[in-house]
């Protein structure tokens, strides 16, 4: 694996030494008091050494005679952005290639660089596009740059964005998920083919950087071109090639080369099984699409690639603005979607859309209290995305004739301060406003730091957000005398939910699991008679596997005593069995639980309650 090549360790190894030393010594140690102490060990007399460079020095000289064993905790004292991990597992995120997409939403960019929705200036799309959008360079480089970085890679949550996942082919499908575990393999066993990969896909990919001629712009005020018809026009000869290729290794006509998008079942199942011991493992899979394109045969297909979670737009929740916004489908297409995800255990990450054309401030409050207020949605976790205006989208079309304007500051602060107020404790505001790059919106408000401004108006008020995500332990020390269990029930589309919570007195949260009590026959015979775990998460800075940090929450044994008291409700319940939707790189802690694997779920029999 290659690490910051540049620098030559050996070169700089005084003035490395001197700031670890002092690192070492100090566990209070402040950002402030880093960036002093780097000021006083310049690079080369001038410069500051990066934290990267700190972090693999550390790595090289620790335990060698000039500074102490590894320790992780001076690790975390160097690590950078450690909010990216704090929440207990770290994130890595790739995206699909350009591609068409089913919708036709007037507020959505059209940026033929991208897949729909996703604008190339955004951080995450461009680390996608440097990489040709290949999942195996994306996740491979990421995990990389995470290491360099200081952040733990053995538990991965992969979240695959772009476009809608299940209008794209079933065999791009399995191969893009694929790829993304032989990745993980790869980068934990130490091997590095990127090379190779990299020199593959700038000869044969139109998608590498270097050769992608996808120069066209689609002006949002006339759009005498769609995104579809643009995409079909500039990639038709990569869609061809990728789909005669798959064809012919199907047929056995001709061998597989590193950049073929074509995987079997079976090969995904047997990478599926190859991590769950690995040393980097993916304990959680996400894929975003349509409310539409959710069914019973869909949701099983997600399940097969070993996906956990489904992020699916809402947008809203009122037909006439749906309609307005040429969204194409209805409020009852989202409703049978959740239903469906629910009947199957996913964990259910909606995305909201505030300032749609043909809403108002009032209507958007209103629509955001359905959200919760009826049965059948409830998400576990949500992304509010007030709506930009984006030079590209026909929106545009609205904006010019005057039907549309985006909402003030203080008009925004109240539609998200009511938002925050209505959000139960067992929903994680996962995102508050997306994060599109100034120089892309066209008109309206530029802040990006809408959480805290309204948190602060909140505890101004006398309030405070009770989201997940606002009350997170994380990488705190907790005793666990400390933390009782709380638990809240409500009902859903298809049954009861438990939402079981450790929590400290002022209710800060450090672990929870999601119990589902369903009341209906569910639509895979697998489930027959079970109640189901949807999550078990417990928080803390993310740490390797088998790595201690006594005190801290991921490490106190909350995991184990909260599938134990799901065990007791649902048996109390009359349920024959607990299933839980588990991810492939957590199948092991689970087995180690009592639980038995199945075809796409594991399950553990449950004893009859004693009378």
């Amino acid at each position: 694996m290659r690490h910051s090549p540049t620098l030559n360790l050996d070169q700089y190894r005084e003035p490395l030494i001197a700031i670890l030393h002092a690192v070492v010594r100090d566990p209070n140690l402040s950002r402030q008091q880093l960036t002093r102490l780097l000021k006083q060990h310049p690079k080369d007399g001038r410069g500051l050494f990066r934290r990267d460079e700190l972090i693999r020095a550390y790595r090289e000289f620790a335990g060698t005679g000039d500074l102490p064993p590894f320790d992780a905790a001076v690790l975390e004292r160097l690590r950078m952005k450690p909010v990216r991990t704090i929440s207990g597992v770290t994130p890595v995120t790739v995206l699909t290639k350009p591609f068409p997409c089913p919708g036709e939403c007037i507020f959505c960019p059209n940026d033929v660089r991208m897949p729909k929705s996703y604008l190339s200036n955004e951080p995450g799309a461009q680390r996608a596009e440097q990489n040709s959008f290949d999942p195996y360079l994306q996740t491979y480089s990421r995990l990389s740059a995470l290491r360099n970085t200081g952040h733990p890679t053995d538990k991965i949550e992969i979240i695959i964005l772009g476009g809608t996942w299940s209008f794209y082919p079933e065999t791009y499908q399995i191969w893009f998920v694929k790829r993304i575990f032989d990745a993980l393999h790869d980068f934990g066993g130490g091997i590095d083919h990127t090379d190779a990969v990299r020199t593959a896909l700038r000869e044969a990919s139109q998608l590498h950087p270097e050769r992608n001629l996808a120069r066209v712009s689609v002006d949002g005020t006339r759009l005498d071109r769609s995104y579809n018809q643009v995409v079909q026009s500039i990639y038709q000869d990569e869609m061809r090639r990728s789909r005669e290729q798959a064809r012919a290794i199907a047929r056995g006509e001709r061998p597989r080369g590193l950049t073929d998008e074509y995987a079997t079942w079976d090969e995904l199942e047997a990478a599926h099984r190859q991590n769950e011991q690995a040393a980097c493992r993916c304990v959680g899979l996400v894929i975003e699409t349509r409310p539409d394109h959710i069914s019973v045969d869909e949701v099983i297909r997600v399940r097969r690639l070993g996906a956990t979670k489904v992020q699916i737009g809402f947008q809203s929740l009122s037909d006439d603005v749906l309609r307005l916004n040429r969204r194409g489908h209805d409020v009852a297409a989202a409703r049978r979607a959740v239903r469906l995800l629910r009947q199957a255990g996913f964990k259910i990450h909606g995305h909201w859309m505030p300032n749609l054309y043909g809403s108002s401030v009032a209507a958007d409050i209103a629509d955001y209290r359905r959200l919760f207020d009826d049965p059948d949605f409830r998400p576990d976790e949500l992304k509010i995305y007030p709506c930009s205006l984006i030079e590209s989208a026909e929106l545009m079309q609205r904006y010019r004739d005057g039907s549309w304007r985006p909402y003030s500051h203080d008009e925004l602060v109240e539609v998200l301060l009511a938002c925050f107020e209505h959000t139960p404790e067992y929903c994680r505001l996962t995102r508050v406003v997306r994060d599109i790059p100034g120089t892309d919106i066209v008109v309206g408000d530029l802040t990006t730091n809408f959480r805290q401004i309204v948190e602060r108006e909140l505890e101004a008020r006398g309030g405070r957000s009770e989201d997940i995500r606002s009350r997170e332990i994380r990488g705190q020390r907790v005793a666990s005398e400390a933390l009782r269990l709380d638990e809240q029930w409500y009902s859903t589309a298809i049954g009861d939910e438990v939402f079981l919570q450790y929590i400290a007195a002022d209710r800060r949260i450090a672990g929870f699991l999601r119990l589902s009590l369903p009341h209906e026959a569910p639509i895979l015979d697998e489930l027959s008679g079970a109640a189901m775990v949807r999550e078990v998460h417990v928080y803390g800075q993310s740490l390797a596997l088998g790595e201690d940090s006594p005190g801290r929450a991921q490490h106190s044994g909350l995991g184990t005593q909260l599938i134990e008291r799901a065990v007791e409700i649902a048996a109390a319940q009359g349920y024959a069995r607990l299933a839980v939707i588990s991810a492939v790189g957590t199948r092991a802690y689970y087995r180690k639980r009592g639980f038995e694997d199945g075809a796409l779920y594991q399950v553990r029999p449950l004893a009859p309650p004693r009378t």
